[in-house]
């Protein structure tokens, strides 16, 4: 693969829906990008989505945005897909399985045919197992190819605990890994406020009077939120698409960013073969190193915990195919 974080920062995004739109607008707002490509089966929806964001250049930072195919994928810096079927109210991410695979093996197939040089990122639930079969289908390196794994769960974490002990949301660091679902937890031995671990910053803060039992809670929301906002409006797309904009600049500003996103283990935390929400170095290159932070032995638990379910949908997903 060559390095093109020296040349023309060509985004693709393959997906013109809710959350590939919202992201290509913050994207635009961000001028991270030189030129940014929208790509959708749904030629109407395209056209629909292109022209509202040129509609949008005379606010934005210089940026050319326009309806492409699958050429475009030859000169891109970074491919993110969102398209597939969208998560509905009572349906889990992993019941998504079958339906989205098909349309990841469907997109990687054209990459590959097109020579592509761009880094991956997938977002398509269930994005740990999709990022898999696109690790699967294309056989690339595991670096090119990134999940956006649990970097929004960690901005919901930091928000809430943020809300609950009063202070600025950008002096929490918060780490939510595992599955991007059911199987998520929160790493609190990772988790600082004030660069202070929560052991040592609750006390202080005295904000509850359990703090276990808040900690739980918390836990718990940040787990649940996707649920509640889809019961509430059918779709999550706005934070996502913030978050895939965080991911999306560590890439082409090759800015060495630890982010919890979605790689292959080979042997980190004494797993293998599993796409998983780890923490992560994301460069130009992708992801540059998985981070093999030290893990309670509780956490550690539920990661492995996490990675059995993860590889259980990609054995299932073998077995229907």
């Amino acid at each position: 693969m060559q390095d093109t974080s020296g040349n023309r920062r060509k985004v693709v995004v393959v997906g013109a829906g809710a959350v590939g739109a919202t992201f290509a607008y913050a994207l635009a707002q961000s001028g991270l990008a030189d030129e940014i490509v929208l790509i959708d089966r749904n030629e109407d929806l395209v056209r629909g989505q292109v022209l509202d964001l040129a509609h949008g250049q005379p606010f934005f930072p210089t940026v050319s945005i326009r309806k492409g195919d699958a050429s475009d994928y030859a000169s891109a810096s970074l491919i993110v897909i969102t398209a597939g079927a969208a998560q509905r109210p009572g349906e889990t991410r992993l019941q998504l399985l079958q339906k989205n695979a098909a349309v990841i093996k469907g997109v990687m197939t054209d990459i590959i045919e097109h020579d592509s040089p761009a880094v991956i990122l997938v977002v398509t639930n269930p994005v740990d197992v999709m990022t898999y079969v696109a690790l699967e289908t294309s056989g690339w390196d595991r670096s090119r190819i990134i999940g956006s794994g649990t970097v929004l769960d960690s901005a919901r974490l930091e928000h809430l605990l943020s809300a609950h002990c009063g202070v600025d949301v950008h002096n929490v660091h918060g780490f939510v890994l595992g599955e991007h679902g059911d199987t998520e937890f929160v790493a609190w031995s990772l988790t600082h406020i004030a660069g202070m671990q929560m052991d040592a910053y609750c006390p202080i803060c005295k904000g509850c009077a359990d703090n276990l039992a808040e900690r739980e809670a918390i836990a718990r929301q940040v787990r649940d939120s996707a649920y509640h906002i889809i019961g509430y409006k059918g779709a999550t797309w706005f934070a996502v698409g913030l978050a895939l904009v965080r991911i999306a600049g560590a890439i082409l500003r090759n800015q060495r960013t630890v982010l919890t996103v979605s790689a292959l283990l080979q042997g980190e935390f004494g797993l293998n073969d599993v796409c998983i929400g780890v923490p992560c170095i994301v460069s130009a290159r992708g992801i540059e190193r998985v981070v093999e932070s030290v893990l309670s032995e509780s956490e550690l638990a539920a990661l492995h915990s996490s990675a059995r379910t993860l590889k259980k949908a990609v054995e299932q997903l073998h077995a229907g195919a």
